[in-house]
C-alpha cells in the first residue's frame, strides 16, 4: 500500500474509533457556569410552617417542569421551623423572568404573603465556582448548608480565592454532593456558599477536618461580619443520621 493511501487509512480508522466511543459514552452532565442563580429566604410563624411548606413544595414540583429550569429545591431550616430557603438554576435571566411571570409562582407568593413574618428575600447570585451536577440525588438524609460570607473590600479576593479552594477540595470528600461558591453581582464581596452532604456524618467530619479549621482560621480577619451558616433539609424530608 503506498504511504498516502495508508495515512488516509489511518486518519479514518481514528476518527472512526472516536466517533464511537463518543457513541459509548454516557451524556456529560450540564454545566451551569453560565446560568442564572437565585436564592431566596423566608420566615413564617411558628404555627404556620406547616401550610408554609405545603405550598413551597408544590412550587418547586411545578417549577422544575418549567422551560429553562435547571434545578429547583425548597428547603426548611433544621430547628428553625418557620424558616424556609429556595435554591433556583435557571438557564438564564429570561428564564427565570418567564417563571416569575407564571401563575403557578405568583399564586404561591400571594398563598405565603399573610404567613410570612419577614420579607420574601429573593436574591440574584452569579457563579464564582460551580461544578457540573453530581449525579447523585440529594435523598431524605441529605443536609443542605447555606451559608452568607461577607468579605471586607481590601480583602475580597483573598476571601474568594481561600474560599474557592476549599470548595474546590470539598468536592472531593466522601459524601460531598454539592459545593457551589456564588456571589451577588451588585455586591461581589458577598458570597453565597451552599453545600450538600449526603447525611449528617459527612458533614461533621467536613466541619472538624484539620482544612476547614484551618480556613475558618484564615479568613476570619477578611470577614465584615458573622460567617452565617444555616442548615436545611428538603422540604418534606426528616434527616437522619
Amino acid at each position: 500500500m503506498h504511504g498516502l493511501a495508508r495515512i488516509a487509512l489511518t486518519a479514518s480508522c481514528i476518527v472512526f474509533a472516536t466517533m464511537m466511543a463518543a457513541r459509548a459514552q454516557p451524556a456529560a452532565p450540564q454545566q451551569t457556569n453560565g446560568a442564572y442563580f437565585i436564592v431566596t429566604y423566608f420566615e413564617t410563624a411558628p404555627a404556620s410552617r406547616t401550610q408554609a411548606a405545603a405550598f413551597v413544595k408544590q412550587l418547586a414540583e411545578d417549577s422544575r417542569k418549567d422551560a429553562g429550569n435547571l434545578r429547583f429545591e425548597a428547603l426548611q431550616r433544621i430547628g428553625g421551623w418557620g424558616h424556609f430557603a429556595i435554591l433556583e438554576t435557571w438557564k438564564d435571566k429570561a428564564a427565570a423572568d418567564a417563571h416569575a411571570a407564571l401563575a403557578h409562582t405568583k399564586q404561591t407568593r400571594d398563598s405565603l404573603q399573610p404567613l410570612l413574618t419577614a420579607p420574601y428575600d429573593e436574591r440574584v447570585q452569579s457563579a464564582l465556582d460551580v461544578a457540573a451536577p453530581s449525579q447523585a440525588e440529594a435523598g431524605n438524609r441529605a443536609i443542605f448548608v447555606v451559608t452568607h460570607a461577607d468579605f471586607i473590600p481590601p480583602r475580597k479576593d483573598d476571601g474568594i480565592a481561600a474560599t474557592i479552594a476549599t470548595a474546590q477540595a470539598s468536592r472531593k470528600e466522601r459524601g460531598n454532593l454539592r459545593f457551589d461558591v456564588l456571589h451577588q453581582p451588585a455586591r461581589p464581596n458577598h458570597l453565597t456558599l451552599v453545600e450538600v452532604w449526603d447525611n449528617n456524618r459527612a458533614r461533621i467530619t467536613h466541619l472538624t477536618s484539620a482544612a476547614v479549621i484551618a480556613y475558618r482560621t484564615r479568613i476570619l480577619p477578611m470577614l465584615g461580619a458573622l460567617y452565617d451558616e444555616r442548615l436545611y433539609r428538603l422540604v418534606g424530608e426528616t434527616p437522619h443520621r
